[in-house]
């Protein structure tokens, strides 16, 4: 889906990743509030290496990735490839970006909505965002485990409350296709797929320290807290081959 142009705003320039569009912005939050601000819903996806390559072999999920009003280059490998061709591009953390419109919510007056993670997991990150954030407006919290009644009780509070800001840990892709079948119910909200952030919010699970998120190294401290992972970890590799293979394509 094509941004909309917004008065006083930056307008995104695309680039693509492995086929899949990547917006370049100077100010990430700013554009969002603007969005919000004017009732204009948008879809936030937080592309990594890791979905560049599960986007390239499931068609569905480009698909959603393509529709998407915003794709920020939220991991390591996205910003090198596209610093590999002369892109003067920031990494974008989803996380980072989520917590921005959070803080923002309670002076705007947002209703924001939380559904994902382990069973408690999401209560505890609203119970600390309400204390830490005064006049924080959540209408609902959910978890990621619910049955199919419960799922029917989240989608009718979803078009009840009609919240403006709606953050989705399920992971990926399952959270990407929740929301693409889901923006129907609260059109103009912002929905942003966060993965594992309400862990992290929570307290159950740390980010890696700044030297290693500056050195594009955040996928060592994840495999290191989550050996599992390293089945995952290998679209890394795998990236950086697709990559390097599209450039040499590229040229003349």
């Amino acid at each position: 889906m094509t941004s909309v142009p917004l008065s006083g705003t930056e307008v995104p320039r695309v680039h693509t990743v492995l086929s899949l569009p990547v917006h370049i912005l100077a100010d990430y939050p700013a554009w969002l509030t603007e969005h919000i601000a004017r009732g204009l819903g948008s879809q936030v996806i937080t592309l990594n290496a890791e979905m560049a390559i599960q986007g390239e072999r499931n068609p569905e999920l480009a698909a959603v990735i393509a529709q998407a009003e915003l794709v920020i280059p939220d991991g390591a490998g996205v910003v090198l490839y596209l610093r590999s061709r002369g892109l003067r591009v920031q990494r974008c953390p989803g996380i980072e970006l989520a917590e921005s419109l959070i803080a923002q919510a309670p002076l705007r007056g947002w209703r924001v909505l939380l559904y994902g993670g382990a069973p408690g997991v999401s209560a505890t990150v609203a119970e600390r965002w309400r204390c830490q954030f005064p006049g924080l407006n959540i209408v609902g919290v959910w978890h990621g485990y619910l049955s199919a009644t419960e799922l029917s009780d989240l989608t009718e509070a979803v078009q009840r409350t009609a919240p403006q800001l709606i953050l989705v840990g399920l992971g990926v892709p399952r959270q990407e296709f929740w929301i693409a079948q889901h923006r129907h119910l609260s059109p103009t909200a912002t929905w942003i797929g966060v993965g594992g952030s309400f862990d992290v919010w929570a307290g159950a699970k740390s980010r890696a320290p700044r030297w290693l998120r500056d050195n594009h190294l955040e996928w060592v401290y994840r495999l290191y807290q989550e050996p599992w992972r390293w089945r995952r970890m290998l679209a890394l590799p795998q990236f950086a081959w697709r990559a390097l293979h599209s450039r040499v394509s590229d040229r003349p």
